[in-house]
């Protein structure tokens, strides 16, 4: 039997982490590294990107940015191309980018609907569509989605609707492309400190979060990243279709 540690082991495979730059996909990506995994981290932002870049290779990893705007028609194969160029091979691709706006239902107008589902739904369809062909038996999959797929919560509607549709996404690719030895399967985070949530997430809110979550805090980045490394590693062999939920408890009730 494969000792534990091994099944973790993530070296002489490559990774892609989309929404690299910031919060859980920079951290995402520094896990990969740590566990031996050559990382493309991809990001709209090049600065950025380079900032996190750093974390990655003080890991002793090897690292490639790419700034990319993934709904750009040209994005996944040119992400696909460069993770191709650099390490010759794709086993893991990590859906982390996405974007939130908080509105009411008469707020929500119907470019904010758009654009959510364009970033959090289309693009990680799409630039699944184009790594596919590049994905051999034991690869792995792994989409970011949110409680707020599993769950309801009011102003949210557009942000529930486009999470929800990741939650049936990673179970339609994961049944598909299961018998081809690729595994989907997703991450769903809680309520989580991030930079992005560092505005939304007030000293108020946070008592409220606290209060209603069993674990009794809110989550750190460092909570999530360990669920991906898990699902993206051997570890995971028998996983498919299942999403994960990160959240102190809070679904659970």
């Amino acid at each position: 039997m494969s000792s534990l540690p091994h099944l973790f082991d993530l070296r002489g495979k490559s990774a892609v982490v989309t929404g690299a730059s910031s919060g859980i996909g920079a951290e995402i990506a520094r896990a990969l590294g740590a566990a031996g995994c050559g990382v493309v981290l991809v990001g709209r932002s090049a600065d950025r990107l380079a900032t996190a870049a750093k974390a990655v290779a003080a890991t002793g990893a090897e690292c490639l940015t790419v700034a990319a705007d993934l709904r750009e028609d040209d994005a996944p194969g040119d992400v696909v191309t460069a993770a191709l160029g650099r390490f010759g091979r794709l086993d893991v691709l990590v859906h982390s980018a996405g974007v939130y706006a908080q509105a009411s239902l008469e707020d929500t107008t119907d470019e904010l609907f758009d654009e959510q589902w364009a970033i959090n739904v289309r693009a990680p369809f799409r630039l699944t569509r184009a790594a596919r062909p590049h994905l051999s038996r034991g690869a792995s999959i792994v989409f970011v989605s949110s409680m707020s797929g599993l769950v309801g919560s009011p102003d949210d509607s557009a942000y529930c609707a486009s999470k929800g549709a990741v939650e049936l996404l990673v179970k339609a690719l994961a049944t598909e492309l299961a018998p081809e030895g690729i595994r989907v399967n997703a991450v769903a985070p809680g309520n989580v400190h991030t930079p992005i949530n560092a505005t939304l997430i007030t000293p108020e809110l946070e008592r409220e979060i606290v209060a209603t979550t069993p674990a009794g805090r809110v989550g750190e980045v460092a909570d999530i990243s360990p669920a991906v490394v898990y699902l993206a590693s051997d570890a995971s062999s028998y996983v498919h279709g299942a999403s994960l939920a990160v959240d102190g408890g809070f679904t659970a009730q």
